[in-house]
C-alpha cells in the first residue's frame, strides 16, 4: 500500500511540473509576444516622429512649392489654382441666397438672409444628408446631379412662398470640395477627384454646367452663381466678420487650404487686374510632398493600396478619411505577428474598417478601465481584450493623431511664411527690408470635422504652430474655427460679386 502511495505522489509530483512547466513556457511565448508589439510600436513612433526642426523643413518647402506652382502650370506639386475671387464680402451685402455643399461623404443645403450688416447673418435653414455610395462611384455624372436637383426641390417645397418673392429667381452657391480649373467665379471643369469619388467622365467638365442643366431639367428657377471650393467659402465667411483672416484650411474627410495672394505675385498670369489687387489661391495642398515628411510603411502601403496611387500624398497623412486606417495597418501587422487580439484579429485586413471618429472615441476615452475602446473593438468584433492591449490601441490613436496634427500646423506655417507673415519675411517680391519684417494680426479660419470634433488632433495642431513660429510671433496669429463655414461663406461670396 505503501508503495502504491509513493507511486501515485511521485506522478502527482511529475505531473505538477509538467504543468509548470507548460506554464512558464506560455509565460514566456507570451512574454516574447508582447515584446514584438512594443518593439512594432517603438519603429513605428519613431518614423511618425515630427520634432520642431523637421516640421520647420516642411514649412520651408511648403513656401517653395507654393511659389513654384504661382509661377508655371505644372511648376510645382502644389496646383495653386485661381479662383476669380478678389472681392470678399464686407458686410455690406443684402437679400436671400441658397448654398448647395457637396463634399467627401455628405452634402448640405442652406438658406442665408443678409441685412446688409456684419451682425446680421441668419442661417435660416440647414440640411445635411449622407451621399449614397452608388452615387460617388456611378458611370454618369447625370445621376448624381439629379439626386442633388432632386433634393434641392424638396428644400425649396419645405419653404413655401415665403422666403421668395413670385419670379426672381433664387441664387445659389455651389460648395465644391474638389480641385477646379475656373474660367470664372461661376464656372470651372473638374480636374480630378479626390476623397473616394470615381466619376470618370466627369473629368474636363464644367460643373457648375452640370448642376445648372439638372436644375433646369427639373424645372427650377434657381441660377447657379458661383462655383466655389469649400476653402474658399471658409475664408469667405472668416473675412466677413474679420477682415484679418487671409487664410483658410479645412481638415475633414480631406483637407485643403486657400489663402488671399498679391496679384502681382501670381506670375503664371502676368496681367491679371483686380479691384483689390488681390486674389484667393486655392492651393489644393493634399498633393503637397517633400522628403522631409515623416512617412512610413503604413504609409507607402496604404498609398499603393489606394484608388489614387502617387497622389494626394501630405492628404493621405492628415485628413480623416485616412487616419483610421494608418492605425488599422498598425494593428494589422501587431496582431498578425504575435496574435494579440486572436482569431479575431482577421477583422483588421478589411480596408477602412477602422473610421477616424473611432480613432477619436478611442484616443479621448477617460475611462479609468477604456470602456469605450472596449465598446468600439467588440463592435469590430474583437471581444474580451485586456486592458493593456487596449492601453496600446490608444497609444496608436496617439502616434498617428499627434504627427498629423503636428504636419497640418506646418502646412499653415508655410501659408505664413509664403506670404511674409510668419515673422521672418517669407517669399515674396516687390516689399521692403522694412514692410516684411513687420508683423500683423492674421486670422487663420479652420473647418472640418476632423478639427471640429477631434479635440487631441486641434490640440496637437495648435501646440505645434507655437514651437514653430515661436511664442513672439503665434502671439499674432489667431486660429478660429468655423461651423458650416464654407457653405455659408460661400452664399456670402454670391452676395458680394452680385452687388459688387
Amino acid at each position: 500500500m505503501g508503495k502504491v502511495a509513493v507511486a501515485f505522489a511521485s506522478a502527482a509530483v511529475v505531473a505538477a511540473c509538467s504543468v509548470a512547466a507548460v506554464m512558464v513556457r506560455r509565460r514566456v511565448k507570451s512574454r516574447r509576444k508582447w515584446r514584438t508589439v512594443v518593439e512594432i510600436l517603438k519603429e513605428f513612433e519613431e518614423g511618425c516622429d515630427a520634432p520642431v526642426g523637421r516640421l520647420r523643413q516642411v514649412v520651408d518647402a511648403m513656401a517653395v512649392e507654393m511659389h513654384a506652382g504661382l509661377a508655371s502650370e505644372g511648376g510645382s506639386k502644389l496646383k495653386m489654382l485661381l479662383t476669380y475671387v478678389h472681392d470678399l464680402p464686407n458686410g455690406t451685402e443684402k437679400g436671400t441666397y441658397y448654398a448647395l455643399h457637396l463634399g467627401g461623404t455628405y452634402f448640405r443645403i442652406l438658406r442665408v438672409h443678409l441685412g446688409g450688416e456684419r451682425s446680421y447673418l441668419d442661417v435660416q435653414d440647414v440640411e445635411r444628408h449622407p451621399i449614397p455610395s452608388h452615387l460617388m462611384n456611378s458611370t454618369s455624372e447625370v445621376v448624381l446631379f439629379n439626386f442633388l436637383a432632386f433634393s434641392l426641390e424638396r428644400f425649396i417645397q419645405k419653404e413655401g412662398n415665403e422666403s421668395n418673392s413670385q419670379g426672381v429667381k433664387r441664387e445659389l452657391a455651389f460648395t465644391f470640395s474638389f480641385p477646379v480649373k475656373h474660367t470664372c467665379i461661376s464656372s470651372g471643369v473638374l480636374i480630378k477627384w479626390t476623397k473616394g469619388f470615381e466619376i470618370s467622365e466627369m473629368v474636363g467638365k464644367d460643373i457648375a454646367g452640370c448642376l445648372q442643366g439638372a436644375l433646369n431639367r427639373r424645372g427650377l428657377d434657381i441660377h447657379v452663381a458661383a462655383l466655389v471650393n469649400d476653402t474658399v467659402g471658409a475664408l469667405s465667411l472668416g473675412y466677413y466678420h474679420d477682415p484679418d483672416t487671409v487664410v483658410a484650411v479645412v481638415f475633414g474627410t480631406g483637407s485643403n487650404a486657400c489663402y488671399l495672394e498679391r496679384t502681382d505675385a501670381i506670375i503664371k498670369c502676368q496681367g491679371l487686374l483686380t479691384t483689390s489687387g488681390s486674389m484667393v489661391v486655392n492651393m489644393e495642398w493634399g498633393n503637397f510632398w517633400s522628403s522631409h515628411l515623416p512617412r512610413t510603411a503604413y504609409d507607402i502601403d496604404l498609398d499603393a493600396e489606394s484608388s489614387n496611387p502617387n497622389d494626394m500624398g501630405f492628404e493621405k497623412m492628415i485628413a480623416g478619411l485616412y487616419l483610421g486606417d494608418i492605425v488599422r495597418r498598425v494593428i494589422l501587422r501587431m496582431s498578425q505577428e504575435s496574435d494579440i487580439f486572436g482569431p479575431s484579429s482577421s477583422v483588421f485586413s478589411q480596408p477602412y474598417v477602422l473610421r477616424t471618429n473611432s480613432v477619436s472615441a478611442m484616443h479621448e476615452d477617460d475611462t479609468p478601465e477604456l470602456q469605450e475602446v472596449a465598446r468600439i473593438l467588440k463592435d469590430l468584433g474583437v471581444s474580451d481584450v485586456p486592458l493593456k492591449v487596449r492601453k496600446l490601441m490608444v497609444k496608436i490613436c496617439d502616434v498617428v493623431t499627434r504627427r498629423a496634427g503636428r504636419l497640418a500646423a506646418a502646412g499653415i506655417a508655410g501659408i505664413l511664411k509664403k506670404i511674409g507673415r510668419d515673422g521672418g519675411g517669407g517669399i515674396t517680391s516687390g516689399r521692403s527690408r522694412g514692410e516684411m519684417q513687420m508683423q500683423r494680426r492674421t486670422v487663420v479660419g479652420v473647418e472640418g470635422g476632423l478639427y471640429m470634433k477631434y479635440t487631441m488632433f486641434r490640440e496637437y495642431m495648435e501646440e505645434a504652430l507655437v514651437e514653430i513660429l515661436g511664442e513672439e510671433v503665434s502671439q499674432y496669429v489667431v486660429v478660429k474655427a468655423m461651423e458650416d463655414g464654407s457653405s455659408i461663406g460661400s452664399a456670402l461670396l454670391v452676395a458680394s460679386s452680385l452687388q459688387s
